[in-house]
């Protein structure tokens, strides 16, 4: 039954994280994959304040299937992250790949690093 939770999280997941990446990319004239970075740190956030929850004992395994491998699964994409990187830095905008990768990390680390902190204010 958990995987069931799992899916219905991913249905939500993964339109989500294709109507954000094109709203958000329409909005940018550059090559910068702002699109992709935007889902990541979002599901990272997401997964943070998730996480913390869980450890504070308020969020139940059954929420933690649903939103965490479920919606923040098919929200973020490592796949897609990579090979826009790899495409940039083929394509010539080795500046723009790099600061990718760099931005990505320290953006996501932050962003789930707060939304732990947050969850930790909230249910503590």
């Amino acid at each position: 039954m958990n995987w069931l939770l799992v899916i219905a999280g991913a249905v939500v997941g993964a339109p989500l994280r294709y109507l954000t990446d094109r709203a958000v990319q329409a909005r940018h004239d550059t090559v910068f994959p702002w699109g992709t970075f935007t889902v990541n740190v979002t599901g990272c956030l997401i997964l943070g304040l998730l996480t913390g929850a869980a450890a504070a004992g308020a969020a139940p395994a059954a929420v933690q299937l649903l939103v965490g491998a479920g919606l923040c699964g098919a929200l973020t994409t490592y796949s897609t992250f990579s090979y826009e990187t790899l495409r940039l830095a083929e394509n010539g905008a080795r500046f723009f790949a790099l600061a990718n990768v760099v931005a990505s990390v320290i953006a996501g680390l932050g962003a789930v690093t707060l939304g732990g902190m947050l969850a930790q204010a909230v249910w503590q």
